[in-house]
């Protein structure tokens, strides 16, 4: 087994080996983010039964593909079966036999049905055959552990986890596969023999955004430069035609989808939903919710609220660091190569968004530097309604001891200068936020800076300083 990090979802489907019980487990995350690599190494690719779905293609040639591992594992019939029902029933049998392969510690029978989604063609009967197959035989079986995957997050939400029929409250354990963090990042890219400084990997991470699948493409003899070049820009790299890939795997009907990330990529701030209607043209209603809903589920866009406002008033942000870069420079087909803009000033614009979506990725490392991982907080960000001079705080960390973390982020390759125009804007954001919102907690100005922060007359505003280093905890 060789598997970096993940330490939390290997002691789930550890616990679920030693469990006494059936477990039925649903491993779910973006496309590309390793899930079917975590369950493949952790159980060794030792299983009592493995199959895949197969993307688009039909319903019979999904039950060609079933039997056929079904065949592999030992199965003596070879003509495929006719119905979901009957090939679930075919499955019970295989395991059923005396000499299936077992977990050799705990005598587990593990299945994995990976790419679930995939599976469930159109009036198939899939899902109810999967519900009967479970509810009348494998939840009886205490040393029955059935794992499901599948990148189509928003399928597994609606499907399996938020089923309302069948599989209401049957699922025992469920793993919400994310991106690797930065110290993940470096990890990985150690054990692949990169020696990259912490500045190289922040950036790697602002393009690629810890995905398992892009990282392993790196060339460790190329620069970071030169590997976004080949991977990105040239028509015969890897990840050229990704984008389209991405979406068209994760949802059926992928075009409103890509219509609000295209929206959002132009408002790095985030958009209300008044404003995405505006700019989308797509209707108000249950269409837009459902296609919102499934871009966080996958985690493409994060919703927060505008600090004392209600509800309506929420914020849609594009937080998905690949996706952001490839809206910026490849779909708009601007820049034939990523050497010839690399520290340009439109360069320098990027990766200011790019540092400030890698920290709202990390508020779990923030608030370890700031000492309150065990205090409960709420994040928001806020805008001012009415200062005739702007104000706007992208990231506040409201405390339950009585602070609030007012953070600015800045990306810079020398500690960050606070110059006396800047102090004076800082000044006025924390004076706008407590005469509109009527705060009356303590505000910490909190300053997330990739190369610290120089201390001279008019740094003392700041009380909070976390280094580029300390997001990598």
């Amino acid at each position: 087994m060789s598997i970096l990090g993940r330490k939390i979802e290997q002691g789930i489907l550890g616990d679920c080996l030693d469990s006494a019980q059936a477990e039925f487990v649903v491993v779910y995350g973006r496309r590309r983010v390793g899930k079917t690599y975590l369950v493949r190494e952790y159980f060794n690719n030792e299983f009592a039964f493995f199959a895949t779905g197969i993307n688009e293609v039909n319903m019979k040639e999904q039950l060609d593909y079933f039997n056929d591992s079904l065949i592999e594992y030992g199965f003596e019939e070879k003509k495929a079966p006719g119905s979901w029902r009957e090939a679930f029933n075919r499955l019970k049998e295989l395991l059923m036999c005396p000499d299936i392969k077992r977990d050799p510690i705990t005598g587990k029978r593990v299945v994995f049905l990976d790419e679930l989604p995939w599976m469930d063609t159109a009036k198939s009967g899939f899902k109810t055959a999967l519900e009967h197959f479970w509810n009348s035989w494998g939840a009886s079986q205490k040393d029955l552990l059935l794992i499901v995957c599948g990148s189509a997050t928003s399928w597994i939400i609606q499907n399996v986890l938020g089923d309302h029929g069948g599989l209401y409250n049957r699922i025992t354990r469920q793993i919400h596969l994310y991106p690797f963090s930065l110290r993940e990042c470096e990890e990985f890219l150690q054990s692949k023999g990169f020696s990259l400084s912490r500045r190289d990997i922040t950036d790697c991470y602002m393009v690629f955004g810890g995905i398992p699948y892009y990282l392993n493409l790196l060339n460790r003899r190329y620069s970071m430069v030169q590997n976004i070049d080949a991977l990105l820009f040239q028509e015969n790299g890897q990840l050229y035609y990704e984008y389209d890939r991405l979406f068209s795997s994760l949802y059926r009907n992928p075009k409103k989808h890509m219509e609000i990330i295209k929206a959002l990529a132009k408002k790095s701030k985030g958009m209300t939903r008044t404003e995405l209607i505006r700019d989308t043209k797509i209707a108000d209603g249950g269409l837009l919710s459902k296609t919102i809903d499934e871009l966080e589920q996958c985690g493409f866009i994060r919703i927060y609220k505008n600090y004392m406002k209600k509800e309506k008033e929420q914020y849609y942000q594009l937080i998905d660091p690949f996706v952001l870069f490839y809206q910026n420079f490849r779909v708009k087909k601007e820049y034939s190569s990523w050497t010839k803009y690399y520290g340009t000033p439109g360069y320098y614009s990027w990766r200011g968004n790019a540092f400030e979506i890698l920290c709202l990725n990390h508020l779990p490392q923030i608030k370890a530097a700031l000492g309150i991982s065990g205090v409960e907080t709420m994040e928001y960000s806020w805008r001012s309604s009415s200062a005739k001079k702007g104000a706007q705080i992208d990231l506040l960390i409201d405390r339950m001891d009585n602070v609030i973390n007012v953070c600015e982020m800045k990306y810079s390759t020398e500690p960050f200068e606070i110059d006396a125009a800047y102090e004076e804007d800082l000044l006025h954001k924390l004076d706008v936020f407590q005469r509109e919102t009527k705060n009356k907690k303590t505000l910490h100005l909190t300053l997330v800076s990739a190369s610290g922060l120089e201390r001279n007359k008019h740094s003392n505003i700041v009380i909070n300083v976390i280094t580029g280093d300390e997001l990598f905890g």
